[in-house]
């Protein structure tokens, strides 16, 4: 029998994509449809005291302007709730009424009969603002008490593990702020047709999107329908609800006519949720061995000015703070999560969101443990992580790590990049002169949450669950309807394999429906490394359902026990017997036409079930990740030498798919490290609003990347799958930094800060001084 789990095989859905048969939002054209055009604050504080739209108005082709005033009394603000101590609520609304709060809000909106009639009315429009002071640093934010939320965490004698330590780390580390800057920007078409609003969306989230539109709107929830065409990318950034999709919903009730708008990429830039921006100040307690008695550390996160649906600004500094013991077995952990409310757009979700700054941090912490106690860094990595046999462990950040192999993985990793030659290869270099550094890094990654893990945080706007219907048709086709929607991850083809497998048949009998959420099951969407976990726990549940009704029902059909009846190849038999077989087809017939007689006895007609599914987890991921670097003395630029790392994400479902996402996950993690880095003034002015400011990496920036694996099962999910979707996000930049601050340690350059810049490490020339 041929067994697709497990499998390395090219995706189903590349071929139709790569021949640019692909259907996004923006192709999308559907009769007397209008374009919509957004006018945006250039200011990142103003009162807003007039919009002059006459200009607009008289150009051929205009059909509405609107204001926040017009919309006010339509559509009710984004209000994204947090259940718990320490979280200040915030509303943001579709357009901006009377107050702009970050540079690139929404303040009016034009539809008209094509895009560039749009574009042209929004040049013809005149806002008169009055600019106020802006908060444009988290400093300024603490300054003012600007807090959006804050929480704290104690576990152990925290005190006593620091007046017994050998030594004692102290530092503070940033992380600029960053954009997701997927392929596909935004977009949206919505259309009223005066009974359902129906919204085409690039989303990760289309049943949280259908209910914060009709909350918005006050519809039922059943008037509203989301429609997900294909999604070029995501990356965290599609799973929010923003004010523009608000407004667009609202524009179609109000001319009665469809509307469209796709995002520019320098609105994507400017106005999209951002990401990362943070500093942690961090303390590590460590034994004269160098093992990690306790960490202390405060992590405050610059959130922009309001907070993201559905997540709220908790995500990144909580994420952050309770990741940051890692793989490492600290006994006492004390921390304080703050998000500060700036003028800048709110951070949201990106690929491994909260988790790449605690690995960041974590991992240069231990480097300067070891550098300072003498040790090998791979050593003081030894000494600290938790063995196999002490899972399911607990962290000092209450968090339950179901299973892992660290020690494991981190000496695979060691011998795939042969560490011992590694450095010898840096000792020769730096004899000749070369400046050659060696970064390791280790982290967990939270992965497969369900609802009981959004509960404990507070947020009550994600559901948590996911579903699938799995439907054999009477040709035998079997479709498969899910609520959570594909960004690139490769979902038809794993879905593919877990439901062939289960009902014998080959992968291309298996179909992916586009999820629509007004046949798809309910659920939350694609995020947080999630879909391998969902998948499995109700599709291949769905899956097994209907493999028990078609052996019944094959069963009566040969005159067997259903236990006899084996699924293989399309057809159903019974074992031992080849001959003595009916295809799936027939089985389906039957179950759709029952013969006279009707069907045995507890079975109803039809093939199809649904199946709700609540992952128990969070269940943990994780890796360790290699990097040899060398950095130019002179100009202090960078270059990556050498990648490897060993990612353990339990069962791997397709090796090919897993290894696309480490691939592509580590070229951002290695952007995130060294180029992307969003500039803003000391008055919130974005000064990289471009991709020729804002630097995406590209091909020749990238290693040969080695990837090695382990499969240690999760104890609590189906299959004992895993997610891995973000890891290379994660472990890269804290790989990198760490490679960085050994190549220059001879110089003393502290590496405390993402993205590191050639600015700050080359050797400036001869009378001056570094800024």
């Amino acid at each position: 029998m041929i067994r697709y789990t497990g499998a390395r095989l090219q995706r189903l859905e590349d071929p139709r994509l790569l021949r640019g048969r692909g259907r996004y939002v923006d192709d999308l054209s559907l009769p007397r449809m209008l374009w919509v055009a957004f006018v945006r604050s250039p200011h990142a504080h103003a009162r807003i005291l007039g919009i002059d739209a006459t200009g607009a108005r008289k150009l051929p082709g205009v059909v509405a302007v609107v204001t926040g005033e017009d919309l006010a009394s339509a559509v009710r603000p984004l209000e994204p709730r947090l259940e718990g101590d320490g979280f200040t609520p915030t509303a943001c609304p579709a357009l901006a009424d009377g107050r702009a709060s970050f540079c690139g809000q929404p303040v009016a909106a034009v539809v008209a009969s094509s895009p560039y009639v749009a574009a042209d009315a929004r040049e013809a429009i005149v806002v008169a603002y009055d600019p106020l002071p802006a908060v444009a640093s988290v400093d300024e934010a603490l300054r003012d008490g600007r807090v959006l939320f804050r929480r704290e965490h104690r576990q152990g004698d925290v005190e006593s593990a620091f007046a017994g330590a050998r030594l004692v780390v102290r530092e503070t580390f940033t992380h600029g702020r960053c954009a997701p800057s997927p392929l596909e920007p935004r977009g949206v078409v919505a259309e009223w047709d005066g009974e359902t609003l129906t919204v085409w969306a690039s989303t990760q989230t289309p049943h949280i999107l259908r209910g914060a539109l009709a909350g918005a709107l006050g519809l039922e929830t059943s008037r509203v329908r989301v429609v997900v065409p294909d999604v070029g990318g995501g990356f965290g950034l599609k799973m929010h609800v923003f004010p523009e999709d608000l407004a667009v919903a609202a524009l179609a009730r109000l001319v009665g006519r469809p509307v469209k708008w796709i995002e520019e990429r320098r609105e994507n830039l400017a106005a999209a949720s951002q990401a990362r921006e943070q500093r942690m100040e961090v303390e590590v307690a460590a034994a004269a061995d160098g093992r990690l008695l306790g960490l202390r550390a405060r992590a405050i996160s610059d959130a922009g000015a309001y907070h993201i649906y559905p997540l709220t600004q908790a995500l990144e500094p909580l994420g952050s703070a309770a990741i940051l013991p890692g793989p490492y077995g600290t006994p006492a952990y004390a921390y304080e999560a703050v998000a500060m409310a700036t003028n800048k757009p709110p951070l949201g979700a990106y690929r491994g969101v909260g988790m790449t700054m605690g690995a960041f941090v974590m991992e240069r912490a231990l480097d300067l443990v070891a550098e300072r106690l003498g040790l090998d860094p791979a050593e003081v990595r030894r000494r600290n992580l938790v063995p196999r046999e002490a899972y399911p462990f607990t962290s000092a950040a209450g968090m339950t790590y179901d299973s892992a192999d660290f020690p494991k993985a981190l000496e695979q990793a060691l011998a795939l990049v042969d560490y011992e030659k590694l450095r010898e290869e840096q000792r020769a270099a730096r004899a000749a002169g070369r400046c050659l550094g060696v970064g390791i890094a280790c982290y967990v990654e939270y992965t497969g949450m369900g609802s009981e893990v959004f509960r404990r945080r507070g947020m009550v706007d994600v559901p948590g669950i996911e579903a699938a219907t799995v439907t054999i048709d009477p040709d035998a086709t079997v479709r498969c309807a899910v609520s959570f929607p594909c960004q690139g991850q490769g979902h038809a083809t794993a879905l593919a394999q877990i439901v062939a497998d289960r009902l014998g048949v080959s992968l291309d009998r298996v179909r992916l429906e586009p999820v629509d959420t007004r046949s798809a099951p309910l659920g939350s969407g694609t995020f947080g490394s999630r879909g391998a976990v969902a998948m499995s726990g109700s599709a291949g549940t769905a899956a097994e359902i209907l493999r028990s009704k078609v052996q019944r029902l094959a069963a009566h059909l040969l005159e067997a026990s259903p236990e006899d009846i084996v699924l293989e190849a399309g057809r159903a038999g019974v074992r031992g017997v080849p001959g003595r077989t009916v295809t799936l087809a027939e089985v389906a017939r039957l179950a759709y036409a029952p013969p006279p007689g009707g069907l045995p006895e507890g079975l109803a007609p039809g093939l199809q079930a649904t199946v709700y599914f609540d992952p128990p987890g969070p269940t943990f991921s994780g890796a360790v990740h290699v990097a040899m670097v060398e950095v130019d003395e002179e100009t202090g630029k960078i270059a990556v030498r050498r990648y490897a790392l060993v990612e353990d994400c339990g069962p791997l479902l397709n090796p090919l798919i897993v290894d696309g996402q480490i691939h592509g996950a580590v070229a951002q993690g290695i952007g995130e490290a060294l180029l992307e880095r969003l500039v803003y003034d000391e008055e919130g002015q974005l000064l990289t609003a471009t991709l020729m400011d804002y630097a995406l990496p590209r091909a020749d920036d990238l290693p040969l990347i080695l990837v090695g694996h382990l499969e240690t099962p999760s104890p609590l999910m189906p299959g004992g799958v895993k997610g891995m979707g973000e890891g290379g996000t994660i472990g890269a930049p804290a790989a990198i930094a760490n490679a960085v601050a050994d190549a220059l340690r001879h110089r003393g350059i502290p590496i405390t800060a993402l993205p590191i810049r050639p600015e700050d490490l080359g050797t400036p020339p001869a009378g001056l001084t570094r800024a």
